[in-house]
């Protein structure tokens, strides 16, 4: 049995999940709530001229989530669901039969990503991909259920590795039984230190940079 792991955006989601947000968020966002994303992408902005992509990236998500305090879970839901309905037309159909026959195979599969976890299960529910697990940016909730508007550890970069080993560690009959391979499939930069750490690294789709890096490391490429 091998563990799979398997970015979203830019892998198994060929769109771009900002750009499904701010389309949701035209239709279904007041007004307070669109001025509660402009003031975080302003200072996502000014933070991303200094600090670089990443830094943009987490401020926004930040910066999104304060809209959804006070939110129950059936609500979330109906947000979350409108996302898909935008993106579901840029699944990477291929990557999914993939995942298929992995799963034919007795794998266990986790998508791994930075993005909203309720979105991503949404994604899954979608594509009826049944037994995958999701590790992934967490929404908080109060003892009554509702989201405050926080987010947990935004899992991207080196927090992907230390959340599969988290994992992993928490699986009793893999510490008893430890996988004989780990895959990992990703498109990105931030997931070199994931694509490192695995004993079968694929990228998916790369852009030209990523490319080279592939090439230097002898790393698979997944169209």
């Amino acid at each position: 049995m091998a563990i799979i792991t398997v970015d979203f955006d830019g892998t198994l989601y060929q769109g771009n999940s900002f750009k499904a947000m701010f389309s949701v968020g035209k239709e279904t966002f007041t007004a307070k709530q669109w001025a509660i994303v402009a003031v975080g992408l302003a200072k996502a902005a000014a933070g991303g001229l200094l600090k670089g992509k990443n830094k943009f990236r987490h401020d926004f998500f930040r910066s999104f989530a304060k809209t959804f305090r006070g939110k129950t879970t059936e609500e979330l839901d109906l947000f979350f669901q409108e996302l898909v309905n935008h993106g579901k037309e840029e699944v990477h159909h291929t990557l999914v039969s993939r995942i298929h026959d992995h799963q034919k195979n007795g794998d266990t599969v986790i998508v791994l990503s930075g993005a909203l976890q309720p979105f991503l299960k949404a994604f899954i529910n979608h594509l009826q991909l049944n037994d995958v697990h999701v590790l992934s940016t967490e929404l908080q909730f109060d003892q009554n259920g509702k989201c405050t508007g926080e987010i947990g550890h935004i899992v991207n970069g080196d927090v992907k590795v230390t959340k599969l080993q988290e994992w992993i560690n928490q699986q009793q009959h893999l510490t008893e039984n430890p996988p004989k391979e780990i895959w990992a499939y990703a498109d990105s930069e931030s997931d070199i230190p994931l694509l490192h750490y695995v004993s079968n690294p694929v990228l998916v789709n790369p852009k030209e940079g990523m490319v080279k890096v592939a090439e230097e490391n002898k790393w698979s490429i997944f169209a």
